[in-house]
């Protein structure tokens, strides 16, 4: 799939088969993620693979809207250093999810509402510095729910949007009428 077509296709969905996700593609996905830009090439953006279906459950219960994760194969924690933006975050997560489409996966983005809890439940670093990275203070931005979509699934660029014309403003933006 070229790349225009898996970001015009991709959908969020929250439901996902039980197919397992072989190694080499999720390594792909990771790839795409790791290959992301960030501000001033600090890479304060890191991952927590998980795996584990009822560890998924438990890493669920820190978000309100967590939902998706609870099917899913994979969930990937999008990590961010203290001194990161969670654009360089988002920046990380979109390449997964285009990537994961590119390949036939689906996957939703699902908010991280608690982070006392997160940060407890993935062990992030906080007091004292990581020994790797030499920082503190992490925070989960997002956590990616991957997995292959049910069969009938609705992944279309027919899906309706707001009108280009509404969407885009040029030089400044215009008023209605």
């Amino acid at each position: 799939m070229d790349a225009y077509k898996a970001i015009v296709t991709k959908r969020d969905t929250r439901e996902y088969t039980d197919r397992k996700i072989p190694e080499e593609v999720l390594h792909r996905i990771l790839m795409a993620g790791r290959m992301a830009g960030s501000s001033k090439n600090t890479e304060p953006v890191r991952l927590v693979i998980i795996q584990d279906r009822q560890w998924l459950k438990e890493v669920a219960t820190c978000g309100k809207f967590s939902q998706p994760l609870l099917t899913a194969r994979v969930g990937i924690a999008v990590c961010c250093a203290p001194d990161g933006s969670d654009f360089d975050a988002g920046r990380a997560a979109q390449n997964m999810m285009v990537a994961a489409w590119n390949e036939g996966i689906a996957s939703c983005p699902t908010s991280v509402h608690d982070q006392p809890c997160i940060i407890e439940k993935l062990r992030l670093p906080q007091e004292g510095e990581d020994p790797v990275t030499g920082r503190k203070g992490w925070r989960a931005v997002v956590i990616l729910a991957l997995g292959y979509p049910p069969e009938g699934a609705q992944m279309s660029m027919g899906r309706a949007r707001v009108d280009m014309g509404e969407y885009v403003h040029r030089e400044r933006w215009r008023q209605p009428g």
